[in-house]
């Protein structure tokens, strides 16, 4: 059969007529402003929710912000914020309760690694690729329980390396970590009445990001690896977004503390050591939207 023509690099509408039930709602997404995060934006503003979105840069929320009023009239609040500073992710999360009247959801989407392999990597690599990934989802959970409404559902979003180990290890451990937080928090979120699960993608293929690059700099390399994949490419953002949406709506109302592969059937994470970026040095990535390498 041959391969839908735009499946990989174009954005997959949601069929006329679907909706998630999710008009007049309240979110929060990290890393909304561009990525994954923002397509789950784009989404959920679709369906006529409000939303609230950071990320660290001022020009990238700026533009990202006006495209969701323009495109779908939405209520956005946004807020410039890096998660490893005290108290940033707390306050806007705080803010953006208070602001849109509470919430309804809440998107952990940062992520992001920093360090080598094991001999390469130092402890303040470990530590920061842990608060960027699990230690963001604790803090922004534990920040937006006073805004979450009962029948409020949280996401997380980790990766593929969290369950199918890859180099570096540091980044796979931590995104495990948010598969098993999923597990342990619906326990003590029942009381409140929110619901929280995990999402794990496999390689998205973003404009201008690595796997970009790569089928750029490498196509026949890139090929290689996208046929390796059940359906011969790598996933869209779209793809994904609409599972994050479908766990936030109240159809999922039956889903909680589960971890939820979006991978297509990807048999593993990444090329391997060094592979992706054509040996060059990853050891320093600075954190972002999940793209999910």
């Amino acid at each position: 059969m041959k391969q839908r023509e735009g499946a990989e690099d174009g954005l997959t509408a949601t069929p006329p007529g679907f909706s998630y039930g999710l008009h007049g709602k309240s979110f929060l997404v990290t890393g909304g402003s561009r990525g994954l995060g923002y397509a789950v934006a784009r989404l959920l503003a679709s369906e006529g929710a409000s939303l609230a979105i950071c990320g660290r840069d001022p020009g990238t929320l700026a533009q990202a912000s006006s495209e969701l009023r323009q495109d779908f009239d939405a209520h956005v609040i946004t807020g410039s914020v890096d998660v490893l500073a005290p108290d940033e992710l707390e306050d806007f999360t705080e803010r953006a309760g208070s602001e849109l009247g509470g919430l309804d959801g809440l998107v952990a989407n940062i992520g992001g690694k920093r360090g080598a392999g094991l001999l390469d990597s130092t402890r303040e690599d470990w530590q920061h690729t842990w608060e960027l990934n699990g230690g963001h989802a604790v803090r922004a959970v534990r920040a937006a329980l006073n805004s979450l409404r009962p029948g409020s559902s949280v996401a997380l979003v980790a990766s593929i390396s969290g369950w199918k180990p890859r180099f570096p290890a540091q980044y796979g451990a931590a995104k495990a970590s948010e598969i098993y937080l999923a597990g342990a928090l619906c326990q003590e979120l029942a009381p409140y009445g929110v619901r929280i699960n995990t999402v794990s993608p496999g390689s998205i293929l973003l404009p201008g990001k690595s796997w970009d690059r790569l089928r750029q700099r490498a196509p026949e390399t890139y090929a290689a690896y996208a046929r390796r994949n059940p359906n011969g490419r790598l996933l869209n953002a779209d793809e994904v977004a609409r599972v994050i949406a479908f766990l936030l709506s109240p159809a999922s109302g039956a889903i909680n503390g589960a971890h939820i592969p979006v991978d297509g059937g990807q048999p593993q994470a990444g090329l391997g050591r060094g592979r992706e970026t054509g040996g060059a040095d990853r050891s320093q990535v600075p954190h972002r939207g999940n793209a999910t390498p």
